[in-house]
Formats: C-alpha cells, structure tokens, sequence
C-alpha cells in the first residue's frame, strides 16, 4: 500500500479509533487491558476494534465461555443449606416427621418439602410409612455431605470443568429453580496487523472536522481544514426507533376496518360471571367447556346475576330456556337442555373464555330501547383466556375479534359477507368456510386458513346466527343477530411470519426490533 493509500486511511479514523489505536499493540491483548490503559468504556473499545478490523488495522479474537454460578435461591440455600438438608438434619434428631408437619417444623414452603422428600428419598435415606417420613440411613450417610451440597460450594466454576460428579449435581439442580445459572461470558482480544503497525506510527493527531455546525460555517471555521473521510462501505451500527408491539399494531388496524365498516366497539371486563360467559349464551351447565380443564375459575368469589329491567327478568328467562319451558313466537317451545338450571353455577366468576359474553352483556343494553337501539352493528377486540394445553397453535391467553349485527332482516349470506370482507382486508384473499356446531348459534359456521408452514389448514374460530334460546331471554322475542369471534393471534401469525404462537408473547428484544412493522 502507497503512503498515498495509508494517509487516506489516517484521514478516515474516527475519535475513537484514534484514541485506541496507540495503546494496541503486535501481541495480544484482551478488551479489559485495552479499556484500562485507554481510559475508554468497553462498549467504546469494541465499536472501535470492529472499525478498525475493517479497515485491516487490527486482528479480532472472540470466544465465549460457559460459566455455572449460583442462582438467587442457591446463594440462599448455600447460607442455609438446602431444603433436602434441612430436612435430614430434623430426621437425624426426631426420626420420623408427619409430611404434613414438614414446613411447620423445618421453616420449608409446601415447594421445598415436596422436593426435600424427593431427593431424600430418591437417595434412599429415607422411607414414607403411614404419612409420615422416616428416616432410613446410617449416622455416616447423614453427616456425608451430598453431591449438590459440595457442588454449591465449588460455584463458580468453568462448565468444561466440571468432573462426572460435578455434572451429576449440575444435572439435579438445574432442574429446580434459581439454585444454579449459566452465565456466558464473551471474551474478546486483539493485536495490531502487519498493516496496522505502520498506520499507529503516523501521525494521528490531525485535527479534522468531523461534523459541519451553523456556528462552523458562520465563523468560516472549515477554512483551511480537512475534513474527516467517510467510509462509505463501513457498516453502521443499527438503530432501532421505538414502536409499538406488532401485536397492538394489527390490533389497531382491525379495529379501524370495522370502524369503517359501521360497527361501535363495546368493551368489558376480563372477568366475569358464568352467567354471561356461559349461561345468557346457552351453553348447558353440563357441558365439558364449564369444567376446571377448561375454564379458569376465581376461588371463593360469588358473583351478582342482572337485575330485573323494565319489569323483564332475564335471570328467570334464561332458565326457561335451559330448562325448556322458553315459549317460542309460533306456539313451539324450546327443548332446552332438559335439566334443572342451577343459578349457584351461574354464579361462579372466571376468566372469560370468549369475548361472546361482551356480545350478550351489549345484546342486553340494545333491548332495554329495542325500537330506539335497533338496527346495531358492535364489534369487540380483545383478550380471551382457556386452560388449553400450550403448543404450536394454542396458549391459555389469546385475542378474539368479536362481532354481532342485530337487524330484524339480517341473513346468513350477510354474516358471510361480513367475514369474506374483513379476512380479505386483514390479507387473507382465500378462506374456507365449513359447517359447525356451537351451542348457541344455528346455523353455525367455522372459519379457516391454509398455514403454509405447518401445512395444514388452521382453524380461525366460529360464526353463526344466534338461536332463539339466546334472544328470546333478551329481548323478548327473536330477532336476527349475527356473530362471530374468531381468534385474532392465529389471523396475524402468516403476516409476521410467526409459526408458533408462543413466540408472540416472548418478547425476546432481538426479535421484537427486527420484526416488520404491520401494513396492509
């Protein structure tokens, strides 16, 4: 390289480049001796190691090293041993322990004696006889410490390093919780190239301007100066502006096609009575959906059912309809579901487990001026929750997109336009529509999309008009509502590229700045 070519890289080097260069030096050094004689932070060194290696100044070394350090509850347990410990050391004196007395007598939680019998057990220094634990091991056994206890005391330690009984320790305790961590350290060094050497030799104290001011230009400052070279094929640092969570983005988005489609939103809370969740939408109080694995009850909490409105009491008109004595406008009556109605069930308050109980609760308020409130269109974004197994395309907390229409000529080829209209703005030209069931709507319907990742069609949610045992409680006497609530998370999983919903509440900050900004 000509003098020509090393003085242009000079006139290129940023402050920070020219203030690390000099302390570099042919041998190795690694960042911390870099920082220390430099008097610059590491998060400086490193911006200027990486420019420097690309103007081949210097060679950059990382390495990473994996070390096992104590966890907040193990440098709790260090101090006061662990819980199998703690519990061991009580046996050694008392013999025996009634399970049930374990946390009163050793000062464990409910966690810790489960696991302390566990591992003792597990250890076979102890039996469980008539609800009681006993112990079962020789005086040498208990004063011997155990293999987790002796590890404890070695953190931290490099994880190469670890002997096979190390990584047996290592193995049973990683399993619990906060007693061990993995910390990964970055290390990184670097040392003057060939190249290098000849550039921290020149001269680099020329003052060269950086950047143009008003107040530069109007003293005439820049005359008779250099100006610094840019690297124009040097990578800049990335910089993420701030933005809402992509999730909130297509929130709003679909909240403003049924705005301009004519529909008010209506809202709610996310608990409420399994009278509005279920009951008010005949669901039967039998049915599976109401049970524990389904449902996410609130532990010793009653909940208020409505009051009588303009002399109409919807509780006892409800149970009519479960009951089948709900008189229809043709002299028919409903079947119901056949059982006696029990107003204590409907009583129970939960999480909801659909925004439908958000259309119910607003289907109320429109009968109270029926004349005046119809014809309505409401719809309701928001969040749902459902004891599901998690996996690729379930999770416990999920959106739903809410929707009626209550118009005394409202028919199903409507409903189906209206889900035809908003899939298609929200990106999806294609759906397929198919039969289903739902306990409240008749006829119903089920929406769903190809995922083209999975490769198989994803089931959206459902959609129907609802059945007379639904609105004659409500209004009096049946009028056409349409409705719908498909599961708003899995629409949006194709657009940003998501295939599995558990990734869209991780917030991992890597992901959440390179994920692309909603726009249809």
């Amino acid at each position: 390289m000509s003098e020509k070519d090393e003085q242009i890289v000079v006139e290129s080097l940023s402050p920070i480049e020219r203030k690390i260069l000099p302390v570099l030096k042919k041998a190795e050094q690694n960042i911390e001796e870099i920082s220390k004689i430099s008097q610059a932070d590491k998060t400086t060194c490193l911006r200027a190691l990486e420019f420097l290696k690309n103007k081949k100044i210097v060679d950059v070394k990382t390495s990473e090293e994996k070390i096992v350090n104590l966890g907040v509850n193990g440098i709790f347990y260090l101090k006061k041993h662990l819980p199998e410990r703690q519990l061991l050391d009580y046996l050694d004196k008392k013999g025996s322990v009634l399970i049930g007395e374990i946390k009163n007598v050793c000062g464990l939680n409910e966690n810790e004696a489960k696991i302390a019998i566990g591992v003792l057990k597990k250890k076979a220094v102890v039996e469980i006889s008539n609800g009681k634990v006993v112990l079962n091991a020789k005086p040498s056994e208990i004063s011997k410490k155990m293999l987790e206890e002796i590890f404890l005391e070695k953190l931290p330690i490099h994880f190469e390093k670890l002997e096979p009984q190390d990584k047996l320790a290592f193995q049973n305790l990683k399993l619990r919780k906060d007693i061990i961590q993995m910390d990964e350290i970055k290390n990184v060094s670097a040392n003057l190239t060939a190249f290098g050497e000849k550039i921290s030799k020149l001269d680099l104290d020329e003052n060269l301007i950086e950047q143009v001011n008003s107040k530069i230009i109007s003293s005439s400052g820049w005359k008779g100066k250099k100006f610094r070279r840019y690297d124009l094929n040097s990578q800049a640092p990335k910089f993420y502006g701030g933005k809402r969570h992509f999730v909130n983005q297509a929130t709003d988005y679909a909240k403003s096609i049924w705005l301009e489609m004519g529909f008010r939103e209506m809202g709610g809370d996310l608990v409420t009575t399994g009278f509005w969740n279920f009951d008010a939408l005949f669901t039967a109080q039998d049915h599976p959906v109401r049970e524990m694995q389904d449902t996410f009850f609130i532990k010793n909490v009653e909940g208020k059912l409505p009051q009588e409105v303009n002399k109409k009491n919807i509780v006892k008109e409800v149970a009519k309809s479960h009951e089948g004595k709900l008189d229809f406008e043709d002299d028919e009556k409903s079947k119901g579901w056949q059982t006696i109605w029990n107003e204590e069930d409907a009583k129970k308050v939960l999480l909801r487990t659909h925004t439908t109980c958000l259309s119910v609760k607003t289907l109320r308020k429109i009968a109270e001026n029926l004349d005046k409130n119809i014809p309505a269109k409401y719809f309701a974004l928001g969040k749902c929750f459902r004891n599901e197994t998690v996996d690729w395309s379930h999770g416990f907390e999920f959106n739903q997109t809410e929707g009626i229409v209550v118009d005394k000529n409202a028919n199903f080829r409507q409903l189906l336009g209206y889900l035809v209209e908003f899939f298609r703005k929200m990106g999806y030209g294609k759906i397929r529509i198919r039969p289903g069931y739902f306990p409240y709507t008749e006829p119903s319907l089920e929406i769903d999309v190809f995922h083209p990742t999975q490769k198989k069609w994803l089931e959206l949610g459902g959609a129907g008009m609802f059945r007379p045992e639904v609105t004659i409680p409500l209004f009096g006497k049946h009028i056409p509502v349409l409705a719908w609530g498909p599961g708003f998370d899995r629409i949006i999983m194709e657009y940003f590229k998501i295939t599995d919903l558990r990734d869209m509440y991780s917030n991992n900050i890597t992901k959440l700045r390179e994920t692309r900004f909603w726009g249809k």
